[in-house]
């Protein structure tokens, strides 16, 4: 969400599409939690095997986020402001040809790129495998490199929150050690 505010300006009257593996990603499963504390839609993008868990869907719902369901990945870049993909969790599948048969169902491509919505970000939780070009990274609306920075002053904080302790500026002034 910190992402998505540096890369918007707001958390707000966002259209949100969630791509991929929707049923094992835990990114997307918080991620539907979160936008659902602001005004916002989300695309759920995936194939019917790997859609998002039905208990997520209905809470969303009860909590008055619009969620549309589809298998249409270029349609929702058309109308995303922000698009997060996921990859395909191979080590997830007990049957290998039903891996076989989505691993490349939802791909990043230069062409995705330029049918999508002006001013469209792309995220993803990385690593990334096969599900985006790398051709796309020169998209200056690619925000995982940036989202990946971010993970470490943002888990600061909430480790700070968490425990309580405040993070010191200087030296050897930790709990319990001298000076």
């Amino acid at each position: 969400m910190y992402t998505i505010e540096q890369e918007k300006g707001r958390l707000d009257d966002l259209t949100v599409s969630l791509v991929g593996d929707l049923k094992h990603g835990r990114t997307v499963h918080s991620l539907m939690y979160l936008l659902a504390l602001y005004r916002n839609s989300a695309r759920l993008v995936s194939p019917e095997s790997l859609r998002m868990p039905d208990h997520i869907v209905e809470a969303m719902k009860s909590k008055s986020l619009g969620v549309e369901e589809t298998e249409g990945l270029r349609a929702a870049a058309r109308v995303s402001d922000v698009m997060y993909v996921t990859r395909v969790q191979k080590e997830k599948f007990q049957d290998p040809a039903e891996y076989e048969r989505v691993k490349g169902a939802y791909v990043l491509t230069p062409g995705l790129v330029a049918e999508a919505k002006e001013g469209i970000t792309f995220m993803h939780p990385l690593p990334r495998v096969d599900e985006i070009a790398v051709e796309t990274d020169a998209y200056r609306g690619t925000a995982y490199f940036r989202q990946a920075a971010n993970g470490v002053p943002t888990r600061m904080a909430l480790l700070t929150m968490v425990t309580g302790t405040p993070r010191s500026t200087t030296r050897g002034s930790r709990r319990g050690s001298p000076g």
